[in-house]
Parts: C-alpha cells; sequence; structure tokens
C-alpha cells in the first residue's frame, strides 16, 4: 500500500485543472473558518510585507477547509466499510438460518416417516395381515411347526419394530435440535438484519455530510487558490500545482521522520534486548515500510464513487507529461496501482486503511489534492503521480522499489 508520499515543490499546472484569477465576491462563511476577502488581497498586493502575511493566511484557510471535508469524507469511508460488513454478516446469517430450517424440516419428514412405519409394524404385531389376531393363532395352533413359524414371525416383527421406534426418536430429537438452532439462527439474522439497516443508514448520512462539505470546500478552495494566483501574479491552475506539490513534500517529510523515530526505537529496543542477554553491546535495525495495498483489499460502496480503471489509466495517461515523464513511464505506473489497487478508485485496505488508486495511508492524505478524493480518481491519481515524483523521481523507480521489497510496498 502506499506510503503517504507527496511531490515536490514546483508541480506543473496541467496536473490539475484551474481557472483564471477572477476575483469575486466572498459568500458568507459556511463554517468557522474566516476566509480572506477580495477586499484583502487588493489590500495586500502594494506592499510586500503584508502580501507575504495575506499569502500565509490564505495557505491556512485552505488548509483548514481542506481538513474538514477530509475528516467527513474519511468518516464515510469507515461508515461505508462497516455497513458493507453488515450486509456481509447479515447474508451469512440468513444462509445459515435458511440452511438449518431446510435440514430440520427434512428432519421432521425423516421422524414422521419412521413413526408411520413403527405404527405399521404396530399393527403386524397385533394382526398377522388376515383377519386373525397373531395372539390368537398362537394360542390355538395344534401344529407344533406352525407354532415355531408364529413364534418366529412374532419375534422378528418385535425386535424390527423396536429398532424403528429407536430410529423414529433419534429423528424426533434430530429434528427438535435443528428446529431450535434454526429458531436461534432465525433470531440473530432479525437482529443482524436490523443492525444492518442501521449501518446502511449511518453511512448514507455520512455519505451526505461527505458531499456537503466537499462543495462547500470546492467552493471556498476555488476563489482561495485565485486569491493566492492574485497575489503571486499567476494563475489559479499554476497555484493548485503548487500547493499540491509543496503539501505533498511536507506529508512525505513526516512521513520520512516518523519512520526515523520508529527505527530509532526499534534500535533501541535491540539494544537494550542485547544488553540484558548478553553484557557486549551490539544492535541493529531498519524502519520498516507498509505492506502491498493489494493484499486485503475491499471495495466498499461508497456512494458517488465512479469504478473505471479504463477511464483512470486514460487520465494518468494524460496527467505524466506534466512532471517530464514520457510514455515509457506510464507501463511502470499501470503496474504498480495495478498491484496496489487494481486502478479502483474505491480500493481499500482493510487492515492498514490505505484508500483509492495509490492507496494513500492515511486515505485523507489525497485532500491536498482536492476535497473530491474519496470519490473521484482523477483527485487521488493527482495525488499519486506527486507523491511518486516527491519520494522517487518516477513511476519505474517507484515500481522498481516496489518490487524490492516483501511485502511490496512504494
Amino acid at each position: 500500500m502506499r506510503l503517504p508520499l507527496s511531490g515536490r515543490g514546483l508541480v506543473v499546472a496541467a496536473v490539475v485543472a484551474g481557472v483564471l484569477v477572477v476575483p469575486l465576491v466572498t459568500a458568507a462563511p459556511a463554517s468557522a473558518t474566516t476566509y480572506p476577502t477580495w477586499q484583502d488581497v487588493q489590500r495586500a498586493k502594494g506592499n510586500e510585507q503584508a502580501k507575504a502575511a495575506e499569502v500565509n493566511r490564505v495557505q491556512t484557510a485552505l488548509q483548514q477547509v481542506q481538513a474538514v471535508a477530509a475528516a467527513k469524507s474519511a468518516a464515510a469511508i469507515s461508515a461505508s466499510e462497516a455497513a458493507d460488513q453488515a450486509d456481509a454478516d447479515l447474508a451469512a446469517a440468513t444462509q445459515t438460518a435458511t440452511s438449518l430450517q431446510a435440514q430440520a424440516d427434512s428432519a421432521s419428514a425423516t421422524a414422521d416417516r419412521a413413526q408411520q412405519r413403527a405404527g405399521q409394524l404396530a399393527a403386524n404385531l397385533y394382526r398377522d395381515g388376515a383377519t386373525d389376531q397373531m395372539s390368537t393363532r398362537i394360542a390355538t395352533t395344534k401344529d407344533p411347526g406352525e407354532l415355531l413359524y408364529q413364534l418366529g414371525a412374532l419375534d422378528q416383527l418385535s425386535s424390527t419394530w423396536a429398532g424403528v421406534m429407536d430410529d423414529a426418536s433419534v429423528a424426533a430429537k434430530t429434528a427438535s435440535s435443528l428446529h431450535e438452532q434454526a429458531t436461534r439462527a432465525e433470531d440473530e439474522r432479525a437482529d443482524l438484519a436490523s443492525a444492518a439497516e442501521t449501518k446502511a443508514a449511518a453511512a448514507k448520512s455520512a455519505e451526505d455530510a461527505a458531499d456537503a462539505a466537499v462543495e462547500d470546500t470546492q467552493q471556498h478552495s476555488d476563489e482561495l487558490y485565485a486569491q493566492l494566483a492574485s497575489l503571486r501574479d499567476t494563475t489559479a491552475s499554476e497555484q493548485r500545482g503548487y500547493e499540491l506539490g509543496v503539501q505533498v513534500a511536507a506529508q512525505k517529510a513526516e512521513q520520512q521522520r516518523r519512520r526515523e523515530e520508529a527505527a530509532a526505537r526499534q534500535r533501541a529496543q535491540q539494544a537494550a534486548a542485547a544488553a540484558a542477554a548478553n553484557p557486549v553491546p551490539g544492535t541493529s535495525g531498519s524502519s520498516s515500510g507498509s505492506t502491498s495495498g493489494g493484499s486485503g483489499t475491499n471495495y466498499p460502496s461508497t456512494g458517488g464513487v465512479v469504478v473505471d480503471p479504463a477511464g483512470a489509466q486514460a487520465y494518468a495517461r494524460s496527467a505524466i507529461g506534466a512532471y517530464g515523464w514520457g510514455s515509457d513511464q506510464m507501463g511502470c505506473l499501470v503496474s504498480l496501482w495495478t498491484q496496489e489497487s487494481g486502478w479502483r478508485a474505491n480500493a481499500l485496505n482493510v487492515s492498514s486503511g490505505a484508500y483509492g488508486i495509490p492507496q494513500a495511508l492515511p486515505a485523507d492524505k489525497m485532500a491536498v489534492a482536492g476535497a473530491d478524493w474519496r470519490t473521484n480518481a482523477a483527485t487521488q491519481i493527482n495525488w499519486g503521480l506527486a507523491y511518486i515524483h516527491d519520494a522517487y523521481g518516477s513511476p519505474c523507480a517507484a515500481w522498481n522499489h516496489e518490487m524490492s521489497v516483501n511485502p511490496h510496498w512504494y
């Protein structure tokens, strides 16, 4: 899965679609964030110090609004995964309840047949098939041979009847036990059905909240990027690319810092263990990477996600040139993200939480590429390309690293 990587400072504008700077009237904030106004921007442009301060203010507002939508989108993914798991549990419980009920019905039929046969044999013990009672014929027969024959028949019928009665008793007990199990299974199925319904409603609510936050964030971020472009005399498109690279690079630096701290802790633990076992000091160890996103991957039915691997690859093919990569790099990128996610925008690693086509870890790192990272393959790809650019320089270098470690990661 993806070690959350980041893109380098300057990213070519073509990577992320944008618009030219168009000063607009700022709408009333929809959240606690205080957004800079165009009047603030215009006043700051006349003074370099004020301009720098305003750039920082705009960047802070941008990060704050991204964070709000990112949190709600991450919650929507978790809720969707929980709802899918509840559906899977319900399906398994339904299958179990149905199977047990079928077995119980079959056992009941077997018990009924055994009881019917026992009744028939009991009648044969009373009658020999004619109109005379068998006991009367045994008592009145004068022929010793006939007497022995009648006694033998009676003994055989008695033994058979006893065996059939035993079978009937076992079948009845089995049927009773299976019916009890079927009843418990149906109760469990009903409980799981209720839970699945509750979680489905929660998932829908979380998705609605995420969609609303994404829409609000996109409206504000469009204006904030335009304000940055005005302050820096560039375009909104260039600012999107630049800010993506800067923030992904910061993510990469933070990730590296944490890995180095983890490696240092591991070395210290190994040194302490070695010192306890042997007075001669010695240490070893290195930081470990994440495992491949292709292992233990689910595809939650997150609302709004369009799963289109071919379309995602087409978009990536159109975007890699912005980094100076040739068509030879596309093959490596296809191999890399095929292994990681199958190029599916809703790919979720159930053990780590890595998400999306590039398997960002944590998933909401992709928020720096756009508020719609949960559902938009292009936004995921923009983040992933920036990550590869900053961490490895090219898709082939990332793919070579992926293949050089086991378990695989990049």
